[in-house]
Formats: structure tokens, sequence, C-alpha cells
């Protein structure tokens, strides 16, 4: 069935056009609240349960909340009858508490936007297999009015960069090795590069400890001495992009500043995770849930596995977070990369430039404790865990500024640069994007007239040359691109303001400036 496409917005802004559309599948345009939920206030509402586990989500009445992903989060609070079934061994596990961000979507078993607190057991697949997703931004010294005439030239310097053989990322296998047992301070403690980690303090987690990187050892030793893969420096699918943006609006001036940001300024923002690591690392973590799981004792119907936290599953645990590390500091390395690829299409089609690392922050982890990093104890109890799956950490900062929260728009759209008010409500947890509103099939048989205005306005930068005439002239590979390009186009997604003012009203995070898009590279 096809979905009903309706525009929003349409403005130009500095010479640009920007469009905010939303498509809404057939017979649900007309209803945004679902019955199931009950309004606590301006941005919260409450999921009763069978469980009386505590569900809030974070959403003004302007952000849709779709009645799947309201199933699929039921669905996943039956876990708390499997947990009932672990109990023993001096250990009684339990979901403590869920927050939902406001880009709660659907996903696959686990909705996009879940921040699950639980005792005495940890769960692999609340977090999933894109271990360590995240973004990356950087503040350059450059401007808009710098950037905007050379935008064909840097077209043209970032695809070659990206896909046509320009990465030149040389790796050993000590390299390898050190960056997935000690993130981006054990890869480069292993040799000159040519760069160096600047701003480190700008790093939610800079690594993970891991005592070992035997999971991982074929990609370690890959090509024997210097190599070349094509996994380190790859964007990846999906939501994933780099996107080169540049500051539109200021709303918080002494934090923009402090930050290193100015009205035209140009920035770089990455969004990207552990790729085939991460799925590797994930499959582990469920081949050991197995593993640990009782004998004689049904599996669970919702297909969802966790692993108590006793004294027979030590060393299943201990195997699971390994890899999770090394996949989590494979994702820390992978995005410093794909800003420094950025920095060098830049470099090349402008001119030379310095770089600020604004922040690098995590979605999908896990933090023991309840808070710091995945293996720094928190200040809760020792048996609790905290998982975010698609939410990101919006927390207090030494600083005093409040940690950066990054929210990317939908391809297009702007995004905002927010400071996390580490609201105890919100599990100090915020959302990692707008959320989509139409699931990727839906979406992908969209309207080619909207694609259509949508690609003479904005620059999409993929592995394709939609521009080459060779390649225009197959239809086939032509349609098949625009099909993929659909999925992730901006009618795909929820508006990102309310999304924004949400967190606002509920006190999560403030603004701090927005962003607008000048082209976004996608895998």
């Amino acid at each position: 069935m096809r979905p009903v496409w309706q525009a929003l917005t349409s403005h130009r802004l500095n010479g640009s056009l920007v469009i905010s559309l939303r498509a809404y599948p057939r017979g649900t345009m007309t209803k945004r609240t679902d019955p199931r939920l009950e309004r606590l206030g301006e941005a919260w509402t409450t999921l009763p349960n069978p469980y009386d586990i505590p569900v809030e989500i974070c959403a003004g009445p302007d952000v849709p909340i779709e009645p799947a992903a309201l199933d699929e989060l039921l669905t996943v609070l039956d876990t708390q009858r499997t947990l009932d079934s672990l109990a023993g061994d001096g250990v009684r596990p339990r979901i403590e508490r869920v927050v939902c961000t406001p880009d709660f979507h659907k996903g696959a078993g686990i909705p996009i936007g879940t921040v699950l607190q639980t005792s005495g057991a940890l769960v692999p697949q609340a977090v999933g297999n894109d271990i360590n997703c995240g973004m990356r931004v950087e503040a350059t010294s450059l401007t808009v009015e710098q950037v905007r005439p050379r935008l064909d030239e840097l077209e043209r310097r970032l695809r070659h960069v990206f896909f046509e053989g320009g990465r030149h990322i040389g790796l050993t296998p000590a390299h390898r090795e050190g960056l997935l047992r000690a993130g981006l301070p054990g890869l480069l403690a292993e040799g000159p590069l040519g760069h160096a980690v600047r701003d480190a303090d700008r790093l939610h987690a800079g690594a993970f400890p891991a005592g070992s990187a035997e999971e991982f050892r074929d990609w370690v030793t890959s090509g024997g001495g210097t190599s070349y893969d094509s996994i380190i420096g790859g964007v990846g699918g999906g939501n994933h992009f780099a996107e080169l943006q540049y500051v539109a609006a200021v709303h918080d001036g002494p934090t923009a500043y402090a930050w290193g940001l100015a009205p035209g300024r140009i920035v770089t923002m990455v969004h990207s995770g552990s790729l085939s690591l991460g799925h590797q690392a994930g499959a582990t973590g469920r081949d050991l849930a197995r593993k640990a799981w009782p004998a004689g004792l049904p599996l669970p119907d919702n297909g969802i596995l966790p692993i108590p936290l006793s004294e027979k599953t030590e060393k299943l645990r201990h195997r699971y977070l390994t890899s999770f590390a090394n996949a989590a500091n494979f994702a820390i390395g992978n995005r410093y990369f794909l800003s420094l690829m950025m920095r060098t299409g830049l470099t090349a089609a402008v001119g030379e430039l310095d770089v600020r690392l604004v922040y690098d922050a995590p979605h999908n982890l896990l933090w023991p404790g309840g808070s710091g990093s995945p293996w720094v104890k928190g200040d809760g109890p020792d048996d609790v865990v905290l998982h975010r799956k698609g939410a990101t950490p919006a927390g207090l900062s030494a600083d005093g500024w409040g940690e950066p929260v990054i929210v990317p728009g939908s391809m297009g759209a702007p995004s905002y640069l927010l400071r996390g008010l580490g609201n105890e409500r919100a599990l100090t947890s915020a959302c990692h994007g707008a959320g989509r509103s139409v699931p990727r099939g839906a979406a992908s048989r969209g309207s080619d007239a909207e694609l259509d205005e949508f690609l003479r306005e904005f620059r999409v930068v993929t592995p394709l040359n939609h521009r080459d005439p060779a390649v225009a002239a197959r239809r086939d590979i032509i349609a098949a691109w625009r099909r993929d390009l659909k999925q992730e186009a901006p009618w795909a997604y929820k508006e990102v303001r309310p999304v924004v003012e949400s967190l606002r009203i509920a006190a999560v995070a403030e603004p701090v400036v927005e962003l607008r898009p000048l082209l976004t590279v996608k895998g």
C-alpha cells in the first residue's frame, strides 16, 4: 500500500531550498496518540503494562508514536517473565525501568530509542548488533561563504576519498590490535599515522579496555604487514552518513562559544558504528546467552535471551564483554577516520583548515552500575546495567556546559546540538535523531517526483555518480539507486523540531545551535 505524502514546510534559506516532508501509511494520519498511552504532561507519556514496569516515553503531542513500536515494546517487556524464570543462585533479575526517547520507532525485536535499566542481568539484544554506533562532530575554521562556491569540486573530491580508492588508511596488525584492545590511544601508540588525537576530553569514551582481540584475529592479521582493507573508513548502510553542515542559528551563545561554534562556521558530522565487527560481537553475545540458558527451560517466545549476573555465567560474560569492547573501540576509530576523510576532501577542494572536536557520542552501549563507561563502575549498585539502543547520553559534564547531545534530522533537514541536563527521569538519555516515521519498505515506494525535487536542491554523494551519463543510461542501476535513496529521504523521518522541543520541555537537553546541511555522503 502506497503511503500518503504530506509536505509540511518549504522555504529558502541563504539560497538553499529547505523542504520538510512527512509520509504516513494510509489510514494512520488522523490519529497521533495511541490509546494505550497515558499522557503525564506536555512532554511525557507512560505505557501501562502487565508487569508494572515503569515505562515512560519522552514525546510531546506533535511527535508521532508508531503503534507497531508500542507493540514491539510490550513484547520486550515480556522479558520480565523470562527473568523471573532465571531467578536463583542469589540472583533475582528484573527490568527496573524503561525510558523511550522522542525518536522511538520500531526496530528488529527491540525498538530504536529504548533505554533499558535492569538489575541482575544484562541483555545483549538491548544494545543491538551495531555496537557503539555513534556520532562525531568537528568544528572547522572554514565558513559557509568559503565552501559554498566549491561544492562541485568538493563533491568530486569526497566521492574519490570515500568510494574511489582515496582512503589510504594503511594499518599494520599492531595498529589493528591496538585499536581493538585500547581504542584511539592504542591505535596511535603502535606507530605514527600522520595524525594526532586532539581534544581527547571531548570523547564520551576514548577506549574500552579489552584483554584480547582474539574474536577478530582474522581482521587483525589481514594482509600481513601494512594493508588497506574495505572495512575501516566505511560509512555503513541505513541511516549512517558523513555530512557537511554549517551553523545556521545559535540558541545558547556561551555554550556555543565554548564549543568553538559561531554563525556560518562549517562543521562535519559523521554517524557510523562498528560495521561487520559489531555484527560479529552481537552474534557472539546471542550464542553465549544460549550456552548460558538452563537445560530444560524453554526459550522465550520473544526471542530475547538475557544473561544473569551470576557466578555460573561469569566466564561467558567476560568473553562477550571482551568482544563487545573490541567492537566499541573499532567504532571510535572508524568515526575518527571518517572525520579525517571529510577533512581531506575539504582541504583538497577549499584549502587548509583547522579543526576542533566538539564531541564523539555513543548510541548502542551498556553501562554496568548505571552510569560512566561500560568498563568503569558507575554510581549505582553493582548489579545494575543500563542499556541504550539508538539513544545517547545526555548527562552533566565536568566543564559545566553539559554533555553535548547530537540530534541529526533527516537527510537534507536541520540537525541540532544540545547540552545535556543530566535528567534522571530520562535515565540521563536523549534521542540520537529524529526517528523514522515510515518503514524502509514503504518509503522505498515513495514519490519519484518528490525525490527528483529533493535531488535538484540537495547534494547526496554516493558510490554511484548519478550525474555520469554512462551511469544514467543504465535504467536498472538508477532504479535500484533511487529505491535505496528513498529509504533515507526526508519524508521517511519525523520532523526534527518537535523532537528537539520535546527534549527541551522535558528538561532533558537544551538546544545550543542549529546546523544546516550542504551535502551528505551515504554509503
